[in-house]
């Protein structure tokens, strides 16, 4: 007589740079591979996201108005998770921990420290769920950059034999996983993904994003302005590296602008900005060496346009991680749910090899139930 085992559920919270909503997954780690048992995904809300938004700067009494948002965006995902649990049926008792990555709005790893908000003790309080936390900061202690983490989770779920795989989380920034046929495992953040498309299309349309690329692909790529993007240093540095909105933010938009000296349409500029973010991930994978197989996750997999450029720059087709089992929605928040497992079994979540921390460390800080 078999005895099936007992579900060993976490649930993974992310929010993204893109700023756009509060994705949830329960998983199931009892067996391998592990089994994604329910997903729920809320818009953010629109007065939480302002905040954040404004958080990403410098400004006055900053440390009153981030932790006024940490504890919305606590409110915000007690509510997701809440959600997630009542459409499958699952306790908050029979939840092992939930992995929160919070919302980023400083990442200084060469000044030693990233910073994500969200309250994690008012979380586990509104749950009743033991809450794991603040994953980057242990990398960063090690001299590492903290990000991106997600390679070690796509090693352990993705990688193939005998194939060099790369998995691209396109979210508000790109990172790559590479998965060598060798075994060896590397990635870092290659720029932008759709923080700047998505800036450029709130200023002139007021639209969060641009659905399936198609004002992109209305204009046209102008070619001295992608040359001007593409000087930015930081495509230029030697891995490890990581990114975010401290970089590629609307100011950094508006100089690259303001050296063409003259007013560009804004479908052109729309239509070159979807191109950096192909021709940067393309060369960014080209680094690494040939690619077999590219799997792409993250909101960047559902623009069909940027998913077009980027097949005219790989050297093999670029296809969504549904094609792996997995949609790419939920991916990241899965890696989360994977790291605060990790983080329970006392094992480590990073990998030197790509973050550049002196060793592998546990990440993440636990608040109890």
């Amino acid at each position: 007589m078999t005895i099936a085992k007992q579900p060993s559920y976490f649930i993974g919270l992310m929010t993204g740079t893109s700023l756009d909503g509060i994705d949830a997954v329960l998983v199931d780690f009892s067996a391998q591979p592990a089994r994604l048992i329910a997903s729920h995904s809320m818009p953010m809300p629109i007065d939480l996201r302002a905040s954040l938004l404004q958080l990403q700067s410098a400004s006055p009494n900053e440390l009153h108005l981030a932790q006024l948002a940490a504890n919305a965006h606590s409110a915000a995902s007690a509510e997701v998770v809440a959600r997630l649990l009542d459409q499958c049926g699952v306790s908050a008792a029979e939840v092992q921990a939930i992995g929160n990555h919070g919302q980023t709005i400083r990442h200084r790893p060469e000044q030693g420290y990233t910073l994500q908000i969200g309250n994690h003790a008012l979380l586990a309080e509104y749950t009743g769920i033991e809450v794991v936390g603040d994953f980057r900061s242990r990398d960063v202690a090690a001299g590492g950059q903290g990000a991106p983490l997600v390679p070690a989770f796509h090693a352990d779920l993705f990688a193939a034999p005998a194939i060099n795989r790369v998995v691209l989380n396109i979210g508000g920034i790109a990172n790559l996983s590479w998965l060598g046929a060798d075994g060896l495992v590397s990635g870092f953040d290659s720029g932008p993904g759709n923080v700047l498309l998505d800036l450029w299309i709130d200023r002139h349309q007021s639209r969060p994003y641009d659905a399936l690329g198609a004002w992109a692909q209305s204009g046209k790529v102008h070619t001295p302005l992608l040359a001007q993007f593409l000087s930015e240093p930081y495509f230029a540095l030697p891995a490890p590296k990581s990114t975010g909105r401290d970089l590629f933010h609307a100011q950094w938009l508006d100089a690259q602008l303001a050296h063409m000296g003259a007013v560009l349409d804004p479908a052109d500029v729309q239509a070159t900005l979807c191109e950096l973010t192909a021709i940067s991930i393309a060369r960014a994978i080209a680094q690494l060496g040939k690619a077999d197989e590219v799997f792409v996750c993250g909101g960047g997999a559902y623009n069909l346009h940027l998913m077009q450029r980027l097949n005219v720059h790989l050297s093999c087709r670029a296809q969504s991680t549904a094609m792996l089992g997995l949609d790419p929605s939920w991916v990241e928040a899965f890696a989360f749910a994977w790291l605060a497992m990790r983080c329970k079994a006392g094992l480590s979540g990073n990998l030197p090899a790509v973050t550049g921390a002196r060793g592998e460390r546990v990440l993440g800080a636990i608040y109890p139930r």
